[in-house]
């Protein structure tokens, strides 16, 4: 255990988990009022931040009871340092010969200045998801540090496809292809770190083949090249993403990628492929409004209000649409599935509260959701529901979250091990000649 430290979190931290009060050990948290102005704004609203605003104002609530946040602060449990709310910071000098106006972040600066002035001996450390905030902090010589609690450090995983695994025993390689069972696992000489359901490629002198382990037979198994309604993977990753988005035991997957690798399609054709399997297939999306405008502020109904955003998933339907004639029974099915609302499209916000029983749901963009709106996800999934979430952990476009720290890289992080579990990673794709041009830009 270290010297104790005094933390002041920023109103970004408690958006982004209404917990993380908890999460400072033995530490001294300080809230400064204008904190609470600013989640008072955020309490209206179907999204996660919204949820995450109301959350925590419940728990100061509950905490308040037989406490003085304001004097004596709030014990928050056994082991863990109390919790003060400041009022009324005095607003130091070099704060208003720095900085013009006298903004929120300021304010916030301001209460970390006066807790480092007031406590020397105890370290003081501002804690924010705001990059610009820390450069401004760092500036005034305070010290500050980002919200770490839910960050994974190892992503090297999404610079790279599947493994492959050269100089295999040409015999083994064809004792795959031969027996539908597969193979003992200890028969390959793989590496004990396997994880359940991961692919990879065996290569021999003679012939190589795509294969994956089966962790509930301790088993090496052959990957066959499988079509999902007329979609079919171009390379290896493509179709090993196929064999587990395709597999029914496997109820949760993740398909990475960049921009182009056929995450989306890939996913939506899986799903219809086994429309018979499932009552629902539900393709949602988080909305990330620019500039951080809310939906209100656009016109129309709710339906018109996030259709612009809902487009891209349109757009991966109408691939599939393109496939078949007019007159086709697939594209029929397709229709009906539609008019009966078997087949839906939608905003992420509104699954929430609801109970998914054999519904198969797509996820997408899913590197914008926070780990707790993973997880709040997962927790509405019901008998016989399988998801996928999909993403570029590359592009994200929400504030405050990062390749470490998103909700995606999260997830993937904590269920790797699982027997229902999958991950692939896309790398290649397979895009247009004209799209391959976009990398001279770059």
């Amino acid at each position: 255990m270290g010297a104790k430290k005094n933390f002041v979190l920023d109103t970004n931290v408690i958006l982004h988990d209404y917990k993380c009060i908890y999460n400072f050990q033995e530490n001294d948290i300080y809230i400064p009022i204008v904190v609470l102005e600013e989640l008072d704004k955020f309490k209206k609203g179907n999204e996660q931040i919204n949820f995450n605003a109301r959350e925590f104002v419940r728990e100061l609530d509950n905490l308040s009871v037989d406490a003085d946040f304001f004097k004596n602060g709030c014990s928050l449990g056994m082991g863990l340092g109390k919790l003060f709310i400041v009022t009324n910071p005095a607003y130091p000098e070099i704060l208003s010969k720095s900085f013009s106006e006298k903004t929120p972040d300021h304010r916030i600066m301001a209460v970390a200045l006066e807790m480092q002035q007031k406590d020397k001996k105890t370290r003081t450390i501002l804690v924010t998801k705001d990059v610009n905030l820390r450069m401004k902090a760092k500036s005034i010589g305070l010290d500050v540090e980002d919200y770490i609690n839910d960050k994974v450090t190892n992503v090297d995983l999404f610079d790279k496809a599947q493994e492959t695994y050269d100089d295999v025993d040409p015999d083994l390689v064809d004792r795959i292809y031969a027996e539908a069972g597969g193979v003992s696992v200890s028969d390959c000489k793989l590496p004990a770190s396997l994880a359940p359901n991961e692919c990879f490629i065996l290569k021999s002198c003679r012939s190589t083949v795509m294969a994956k382990y089966d962790a509930s037979t301790q088993t090496v198994k052959k990957v066959k090249k499988e079509k999902a309604f007329g979609i079919e993977g171009r390379n290896a990753e493509q179709t090993f993403a196929l064999d587990v988005l395709l597999n029914e035991d496997i109820k949760l997957v993740a398909i990475t990628g960049r921009a182009g690798t056929g995450k989306t399609l890939l996913a939506l054709a899986a799903a219809l492929q086994q429309h018979e399997t499932y009552k629902q297939i539900l393709l949602a999306r988080p909305i990330v409004a620019m500039s951080n405008k809310d939906l209100g502020f656009l016109p129309g109904d709710e339906k018109q209000k996030v259709a612009p955003y809902m487009q891209p998933l349109f757009d991966n339907l109408n691939v599939i649409k393109h496939q078949f004639g007019a007159s086709s029974k697939e594209l029929r099915l397709l229709d009906d599935m539609q008019k009966s609302e078997k087949l839906v499209i939608e905003a992420l916000a509104f699954i929430r509260g609801r109970s998914l029983s054999n519904t198969y749901l797509i996820v997408d963009e899913a590197q914008n959701l926070t780990p707790h709106e993973v997880k709040t996800i997962i927790t509405r999934a019901g008998e016989g529901c399988k998801i996928v979430f999909t993403g570029d952990v590359q592009q994200i476009d929400t504030p405050y979250l990062d390749m470490q720290s998103n909700g995606l890289v999260y997830m993937i992080d904590k269920m790797k091990g699982q027997d229902l579990f999958a991950h692939v990673n896309l790398i290649k794709g397979e895009r247009s000649k004209l799209s391959e041009l976009a990398s001279v830009l770059l």
